[in-house]
């Protein structure tokens, strides 16, 4: 996912995913359609433009998403034979709706079972409504591997014209730029494909609901809390900010689960990165000033309200991501090459750990001896 200040698995039968959604904390909490038509009824307009001005946005984009796949599958080596789906062009409520209806099929809270609870989904759903509404405002582009038969891959078209315009760089490079890193996404999982059933059963696994007393976890938390005022907290930058005291307050099994969505959204963030920039020089004459351009405008200061948005809602986790991602495959397919780098494809075990991480060598000895 690409957000602008800053930048998305099947193993198991389907009965075992059902049988997790009846056990899940997440089940019937949001009602993500009233959270839909809140985070619309909040999100601010885009940039102005002309409706013939709009259309050419449009036209351009959907070219551009088709354009990249060839020079992404070129450059990354993940090749396979299915058909390449259109891009999904939508505006900042378009996007709301695709989120919220991803999100409800990602937690099993569907239409049956938002109505069967109803009631009880009502204020997360307006508290997730205020929250697509502020990320809607970011995201330039993003591919959802949990709609449709092959993912679908959503560009926000007000939102990387009111870049592209803030950065002063040729709307039609960046516009290309932008479907490199997203294209690359839809590459990951179409030539992964148990990525998605990785990524489901981790969030149904952190969202289940355990008997450990609140005593208990309230003790961890306050632990963690002594722990960073003493300088003595874990160095991991996984267990920092926000995402660290959550994960303070969770049992092993959630934690585990949490740690392994964040290292894979570091690979895939730091692969997109990667194959972005090395594609790029071919394909985007100005790369250089974009990628200078869009990294300046990520690093500039917010006013104290966007700043403590940007922590609780992860976005300065995704900037993290982005880097130690990027650092990590850089180092990797420098020293082995990308042919052997896409070992890490293959299945759950040859993910990168969160230690390997920050030490690429650990992950080349222990999955490439």
């Amino acid at each position: 996912m690409t957000q602008e200040g800053s930048d998305t698995a099947e193993s198991g039968p389907v009965a075992a995913v059902e049988r997790r959604k009846s056990r899940s904390g997440l089940s019937g909490m949001v009602d993500w359609r009233l959270a839909a038509k809140t985070g619309s009824a909040l999100v601010p307009s885009g940039p102005r433009t002309s409706r013939y001005s709009a259309e050419q946005v449009v036209a351009e984009l959907a070219v551009a998403s088709e354009r990249a796949e060839g020079p992404v599958r070129e450059v990354s080596g993940l090749l396979d034979d299915r058909p390449v789906p259109g891009a999904r062009i939508v505006d900042r409520p378009g996007w709301i709706e695709a989120a919220a209806d991803s999100m409800a099929q990602l937690t099993g809270t569907g239409p049956a079972a938002a109505e069967r609870k109803l009631l009880a989904g009502k204020p997360a759903g307006v508290q997730a409504g205020a929250m697509l509404a502020f990320l809607s405002t970011a995201i330039l582009g993003q591919y959802d591997p949990f709609t449709g038969p092959d993912g679908t891959l959503l560009l926000v078209a007000p939102n990387i014209v009111a870049v592209e315009r803030a950065l002063g760089v040729s709307p039609s490079d960046f516009r290309l730029w932008v479907c490199l890193h997203e294209v690359t996404h839809r590459v990951q999982f179409s030539s992964a494909p148990w990525l998605v059933e990785y990524m489901r059963g981790n969030v149904e696994v952190l969202g289940e609901v355990g008997d450990e007393p609140l005593a208990e976890m309230l003790s961890r938390l306050v632990d963690e809390v002594r722990d960073r005022r003493r300088g003595t907290a874990a160095h991991d930058p996984a267990a920092r900010g926000v995402v660290g005291l959550l994960r303070a307050t969770q049992a092993p099994p959630q934690r585990e689960a949490l740690d392994r969505l964040l290292m894979l959204g570091t690979l895939l963030e730091g692969h997109a990165d990667h194959v972005m920039d090395a594609v790029g020089p071919a394909v985007v004459p100005s790369v250089e000033q974009i990628r200078t351009a869009f990294d300046q405008r990520r690093k500039r200061p917010t006013n104290p309200l966007q700043r403590i948005l940007r922590a609780l809602l992860g976005v300065d986790a995704k900037v993290a991501q982005y880097v130690r991602g990027k650092a990590f495959v850089d180092e990797v397919v420098g020293s082995v090459g990308m042919a052997r780098f896409n070992t890490v494809w293959t299945d759950a075990e040859t993910l990168p750990r969160m230690d390997e991480i920050e030490d690429p060598k650990r992950w080349i000895g222990r999955v490439l001896g």
